[in-house]
C-alpha cells in the first residue's frame, strides 16, 4: 500500500449527467469513485441501488467504493458486488455480526471495510481491525452531502490510525464528510490516506484544479 487516494462522492454529482461527471472526475485525477447507498432508514435519505451501480460500472474506469448506509446490509452485499463494487463498507452500528459480514465481503473477492459514525468511538475497531482492508471514519453525520466537517472527529481519526497500525497490516484509513481543500491537510496529518469529497469536487467548476489543490494541500 502506498500513496494517498482521492475518492469523489457521486452523491454531489449531477444525476442527470452522471456518466459525464464521473468521466470528468476521473480525468481530473480521481483514484476511486465513492458511491453512497442510503435506504431512508439507517440514514434520513434515499439514494441508489444495485442497478445504478451496474450502470456506473459501465462508464467508470476507477474502482467503485460502495458505502452501504443501510439497515441489514448483509441482505444486499452480493447484489452490489455483482453490480461492480470493488470495495464494500458496512457500518459497525448496522451489523450485529460484524466479523461474519466482513468475511462474507472478502469471500466475494472485493475489499471489505467498516464505517464509524461521528459518535461511535474508535475503540469499536479493536476487535475487527485485523480482518478488514480499510476503515472509513465519518466526519459528518451520514445522510446528506454538503455538510460541514466536524472538527472533533480529528482525534478519532488519529486514534483509528493508532489502532490500525498496531496490527502491522496495510489497512487504509478513509475519511468522508466535509473534506475540502482547506481542511484536507489536517485530516491527512491525523492519519488518513483516503479522502472522500463530494461537494468540494462536484460543486467546483474545474474538477482537475480542485483535485490538484487537494493533493498539494497534503503534500502529494
Amino acid at each position: 500500500m502506498s500513496g494517498i487516494r482521492l475518492a469523489p462522492s457521486i452523491l454531489s454529482a449531477d444525476f442527470a449527467a452522471l456518466g459525464r461527471d464521473i468521466a470528468a472526475a476521473e480525468r481530473g485525477g480521481a483514484d476511486l469513485i465513492h458511491v453512497d447507498v442510503m435506504d431512508g432508514h439507517f440514514v434520513p435519505n434515499i439514494t441508489i441501488g444495485p442497478p445504478v451501480v451496474q450502470a456506473i460500472k459501465r462508464v467508470a474506469t476507477r474502482p467503485l467504493d460502495v458505502h452501504l448506509m443501510i439497515e441489514e446490509p448483509d441482505r444486499y452485499i452480493d447484489e452490489f458486488v455483482a453490480a461492480g463494487a470493488s470495495m464494500v463498507s458496512v457500518h459497525v452500528e448496522a451489523v450485529p455480526h460484524l466479523h461474519r459480514s466482513v468475511a462474507h465481503i472478502k469471500a466475494l473477492g472485493v475489499k471489505a471495510g467498516v464505517v464509524l459514525n461521528p459518535s461511535t468511538p474508535a475503540a469499536m475497531l479493536e476487535d475487527i481491525a485485523p480482518d478488514v482492508d480499510f476503515v472509513l471514519v465519518m466526519s459528518v453525520n451520514p445522510g446528506f452531502g454538503g455538510q460541514s466537517f466536524i472538527p472533533s472527529t480529528l482525534p478519532k481519526i488519529a486514534e483509528a490510525r493508532r489502532i490500525i497500525d498496531r496490527g502491522g497490516r496495510p489497512i487504509r484509513l478513509e475519511v468522508d464528510g466535509g473534506v475540502k481543500v482547506d481542511n484536507i491537510g489536517a485530516v491527512a496529518a491525523a492519519g488518513a490516506d483516503t479522502f472522500v469529497a463530494g461537494s468540494a469536487i462536484f460543486g467546483a467548476g474545474d474538477y482537475t484544479s480542485t483535485i490538484a489543490a487537494m493533493r498539494r494541500a497534503i503534500g502529494y
